[in-house]
């Protein structure tokens, strides 16, 4: 009766958002528009890019702060085809956008100034929510960064052939992009002009009468390629409303964000709610980048929660793709069905242990083992939801650091239908990932509504939250293809001081059901560790038929790190000692970390596993073996840039050894077999110049430590 009565309360919220939606955009409708005193009476369509261009006119020396004369150059771009920027028009008349964004791809990159380089092919056009300063804006669709606010731009719309264009935009430099350029009084200058000439296409046509909704068609798509995707292919088109829920129980908080499914592929996707056994199951997680001189050191996995249990599909149009119209039992083919951050609060979710993550398998609601039974227990306020510290959320504690929430659907269906048509096989796109921007600091016990959640990025579909890491390497693992999932392993090396290297790694399992129970890096001679760690998010607490063993909850022991053979290597308890030992189980990323004084190469790391399956390596980078024989070599020069000959070149090393060396006849000199690890002194004595002597420390090969007489 519970789960009818959330299906019933499911659609009534649909019912009411979208009377809300007509109510809002035909109180702005002209009065003749009005069949009766009752309402209005036309046609509302919904649309989507379906292609498009996109021009910039950017001033590149305003833009670069310099003082000459104006340098104007045109990037242009074309609008991802079907993309998700949404417009509203009523009787063939434009009544404005909704909240979304228009993926750019970038056609001349060479014009492009230095100070956008970066993000040139990872830009949007995002329309925003209203109350807001602009209407639209340029930003970074990976990191959220906002590069122009547009202002002054006339819209029209043609509704012979559904020509969306935007005209006389002005940009304007953003207030973090004037922070950014160091140039902060800047903010709101304008650089330029922007142009948009679209083609749209309907997704949703509602039909009124007198203000009554008589009909509401999701027409087909006539893109084979979107919404076409052969067998059943759930993603998570979007993820929504992240925030605190319930009040803090001692330092930890519990969060929920809402998600929004679409069925990507031709298939109906199975939808069968508890106590059957054949519908998705929707864990959510949260994550942190933060961590030396620009805030993007490390990516740790902050929060985990339990799973929600789908039910009831609703057949919405989110993704765009043709909603067929099936809904209850199963996802229609382009449908899509919302879960908001209230639905996925629970706090009535399932444990993740119960889950199969590769074959989405988990015990029916009928069973002995119901996988979501909550008797015997009491909830407090984190219970279930995304399980965070308080401390990882501290924006005072955390200055500067980005989060990322992420979902993921896991489903039965799409692996029964993998095994019957190998070449149809949609398991592995079903995480996707956004970012936010927290606020809040301390948050005692008993407390509620200690921190708020504001997106700084659409939605990013069917990627890992990793993926956001800034400048680290992401490499996919499967151990074992067709019989178990996939898993990543992402590391960044950075050098934060002088002969001091940082090495970050990340070890995340997506849908692995043998688990990771250890991490190798390979460590050479003579190479120097220190700050070694390890983090893992929070385990919930076991419950009564939580599906661990003896209902004790898995473990949140820290791995155990040693330093032997060559390797430093971090380990979990395994499977034999400990069946809830702390294993990277499916939907998790644990990280580990050190500093050394060796710099970076090519290395082999070795992942073990926990349940089952041998070993297996990874290239990733490792700090490399201390050579005992190096040179170091140089040049003496005029200042003119003439060698200077038998000019007498001497090292001494810290113990005061001294060796000497002649420049030949061109200024070049090099001293062989020096031993690395040391801080030596090289200087250059000539009877016509002087020179400065300078301090080096020696690892490996110096090529370069040449020397310029003073003048």
């Amino acid at each position: 009766m519970k789960k009818l009565r959330d299906g019933l309360f499911k659609v009534v919220l649909s019912v009411l958002a979208l009377c809300l939606l007509i109510v809002i955009v035909l109180r702005f409708s002209e009065q003749g528009t009005v069949a009766g005193p009752q309402g209005e009476t036309g046609r509302l369509e919904k649309m989507i890019v379906a292609n498009g261009s996109v021009a910039m006119d950017i001033d590149l020396n305003r833009l670069d702060g310099t003082n000459s004369r104006s340098r104007k150059s045109t990037l242009r771009f074309t609008a991802a085809p079907e993309t998700f920027f949404t417009i509203l028009a009523f009787n063939d008349e434009l009544r404005g956008s909704l909240p979304s964004s228009m993926g750019l791809i970038a056609q001349d990159p060479g014009f492009v100034s230095a100070t956008l380089k970066a993000s040139y092919s990872q830009l949007v056009i995002e329309s925003m929510p209203s109350g807001g300063d602009y209407e639209l804006v340029v930003r970074d669709a990976k990191t959220g960064f906002v590069y122009f606010n547009i202002e002054g731009q006339e819209f029209d719309y043609k509704a012979e052939g559904r020509v969306f264009s935007v005209r006389n935009g002005r940009l304007l430099i953003s207030k973090e992009f004037a922070a950014e350029l160091g140039r902060p009084s800047e903010t709101g200058s304008g650089v330029g002009e922007i142009s948009i000439t679209a083609t749209m296409r309907p997704i949703e046509i509602t039909q009124l009468v007198e203000g009554e909704v008589i009909s509401d068609v999701m027409p087909a798509l006539g893109n084979a390629e979107a919404g076409g995707v052969p067998g059943p292919d759930v993603v998570v088109g979007d993820l929504i409303g992240l925030a605190q829920f319930g009040s803090s129980s001692g330092t930890q908080v519990g969060l929920a964000v809402g998600t929004d499914s679409c069925n990507f592929g031709t298939v109906d996707l199975n939808w069968f709610a508890l106590p059957l056994n054949d519908h998705p199951v929707i864990p959510q997680n949260l994550y942190r980048m933060s961590g030396g001189a620009s805030n993007n050191e490390r990516f740790e996995q902050i929060g985990q929660s339990s799973v929600k249990h789908a039910f009831t599909a609703l057949t919405q149009n989110l993704c765009g793709l043709g909603c067929n119209g099936v809904g209850g039992s199963r996802l229609g083919s382009g449908c899509s069905d919302p879960y908001s951050a209230g639905l996925n609060a629970g706090p009535a979710l399932g444990s993740r242990a119960w889950i199969n993550p590769f074959n989405g398998s988990y015990p029916r609601g009928d069973s002995p083992t119901p996988p979501n039974n909550h008797n015997g227990h009491a909830h407090t306020g984190p219970s279930h939801r995304i399980l965070t510290e308080t401390s990882d959320l501290n924006s005072s504690l955390n200055a500067g650091a980005t989060y990322y929430a992420e979902a993921q659907y896991i489903t039965p269906h799409e692996y029964a239908w993998c095994q019957a048509n190998p070449t149809q096989c949609n398991m592995y796109n079903n995480v996707s990932y956004r970012r936010y921007n927290v606020t809040g600091t301390t948050c005692a016990p008993g407390s509620s509504g200690c921190y708020s959640f504001v997106p700084a990025a659409s939605t990013v579909r069917a990627k890992r939250a990793v993926d956001a890491w800034t400048g680290a390497t992401v490499v996919e693992i499967k151990p074992d293809s067709g019989n178990d999932g996939v898993g990543a392993v992402a590391y960044k090396v950075t050098n934060p001081s002088p002969g001091v290297w940082h090495y970050e790694y990340a070890v995340y399992n997506e849908n692995l059901d043998r688990a990771i129970q250890s991490l190798g890096i390979p460590i050479g001679a003579g190479v120097t560790l220190s700050n070694v760690g390890f983090r893992s998010p929070p385990q919930h607490p076991g419950w009564s038929s939580d599906g661990t063993l003896g209902n004790a909850g898995f473990s949140s022991a820290p791995w155990t790190q040693t330093q032997a053979a060559g390797a430093l290597t971090w380990t979990s308890e395994t499977f034999a000692q400990n069946q809830n030992a702390n294993a990277i189980r499916w939907g998790t990323m644990y990280n580990f970390r050190f500093d050394s004084n060796r710099p970076p190469q090519t290395a082999n790391a070795t992942i073990g596993f926990f349940k089952t399956g041998a070993p297996i390596t990874v290239q990733v980078q490792g700090p490399s073996a201390l050579s005992t024989n190096v040179s170091v070599s140089g040049r003496i020069t005029t200042s003119a840039g003439q060698g200077v000959a038998n000019a007498r070149v001497s090292i001494t090393d810290s113990t005061g050894n001294i060796r000497a060396a002649i420049t030949g006849p061109f200024g070049y000199y090099r001293f062989d077999n020096v031993a690395t690890g040391g801080t030596y002194t090289v200087g250059v004595q000539s009877k016509r110049y002087t020179f400065t002597p300078r301090t080096l420390l020696v690892n490996d090969n110096l090529t370069d430590v040449d020397f310029v007489a003073g003048t």
